[in-house]
């Protein structure tokens, strides 16, 4: 399979990784999470304005650049590597995602606010004790007139302190856990009934926790289908997957060249630890995890407009990620030694966001048993 880039696709790429290379170094985006907001708008100003990333995946009709899928996984791949914390993956993979698939009749303008850098999305799926069943929900929307009335609470939005909209999740039919009755709406943050709680995550990132109290929405509020809306909610999360594994090729590409830098400048027993045969075997098993996350990574992606291979592509992928940002990231600890895990070295902050990438959107163990039941269990 040919997985080669087109010129364009070229140019967004060096076009991303020149603009973070002169931008956004480490000691830049340290300093930036060290105060409030704990991100830099200026930045993803750029993003709208300079750059024009933030319409990467829109069609031209919407004023995007007439890309796709790939696109996206070519910026979150620089973004990885930069360890990016301004959120393009819940504004524009995400809130694009639903926009663009759902049909609803505001898409137009929205995206263009995202386009714009206007608008940004956060993605309120998950519930404390929901684990990673899009399905299970007790956040509820029930019909009041031609709108609706949610009450529930989310946990762990991510981008959620400085989201101007939340995609919400809910149960509007049907029992917890039904695969019927889910809904999807669209909620300002300024609504009557809506409150946070922000925190800083591990990785530097900021996620909130958010409640919602008889908030009332109009009819326009839902996206997509009422009582029908888990298809949608999951092909959206299996792109902001596929999305999320690109990213973590660009994380872990770090991880293994941080590593191999620092071993040939370690010096044992008078010569560079790099001249030993066994660390010389850790660094290729990096390098072969790697490679076989990004091949694994762009197969998803090119899988995403096939529905019926999209689900397993983006679970194996997932598996594949999974592992080696848990390979990779503790074997680069480890080669680094305790100085590893220091604040002032980047190697420490690339296993941290390796590590929520492990877990984000399900886990090993969700995406291989979800895998075996669309490969055994529908067949059954």
């Amino acid at each position: 399979m040919d997985f080669s880039f087109t010129e364009e696709q070229s140019m967004l790429r060096d076009t991303v990784a020149s603009y973070l290379a002169d931008n956004y170094d480490f000691d830049k985006r340290r300093a930036a999470l060290a105060k409030e907001p704990g991100w830099r708008p200026d930045v993803w100003k750029a993003f709208a304005e300079e750059l024009g990333i933030l319409g990467a995946p829109f069609s031209e009709e919407l004023g995007g650049l007439g890309g796709g899928p790939i696109e996206n996984m070519v910026v979150m791949e620089e973004l990885g590597k930069a360890l990016v914390v301004e959120p393009y993956l819940p504004t524009v993979v995400i809130g694009g995602g639903f926009l663009k698939h759902s049909g609803h009749a505001g898409a137009a303008d929205l995206i263009g606010g995202i386009i714009g850098g206007e608008n940004i999305f956060a993605f309120a799926y998950a519930e404390p004790k929901g684990r990673y069943n899009l399905a299970d929900l007790t956040t509820t929307a029930k019909k009041d007139g031609a709108g609706w009335t949610l009450n529930g609470h989310k946990a762990v939005v991510i981008g959620g302190p400085y989201a101007t909209h939340f995609i919400v999740t809910a149960r509007t039919a049907g029992g917890q856990r039904d695969a019927q009755g889910v809904s999807v709406f669209l909620v300002e943050r300024g609504a009557a009934g809506v409150s946070t709680r922000d925190y800083p995550t591990v990785d530097g990132f900021r996620a909130s926790e958010v409640y919602f109290e008889n908030v009332s929405l109009g009819a326009d509020a839902l996206i997509g289908a009422a009582d029908n809306g888990l298809p949608l909610v999951e092909k959206v999360v299996d792109e902001a997957i596929a999305a999320t594994c690109a990213e973590a090729c660009g994380v872990l590409r770090k991880l293994h060249e941080g590593t191999l830098e620092y071993t040939k400048q370690r010096k044992q027993f008078g010569v560079p630890i790099s001249s030993f045969q066994v660390l010389q075997h850790r660094m290729v098993d990096m390098f072969i995890n790697l490679e076989q996350s990004i091949s694994m990574t762009y197969m998803a992606n090119i899988k995403l407009s096939d529905d019926a291979e999209r689900a397993k592509a983006v679970s194996a992928a997932k598996v594949q990620i999974g592992k080696a940002c848990k390979f990779v990231g503790q074997n680069a600890i480890q080669l680094h030694g305790g100085m590893g895990m220091t604040d002032e070295m980047a190697i420490g902050h690339y296993f941290k966001r390796a590590t929520m990438i492990e877990s984000a959107f399900g886990s090993v163990d969700h995406h291989l048993s979800r895998y075996e039941f669309l490969s055994l269990g529908q067949a059954a």
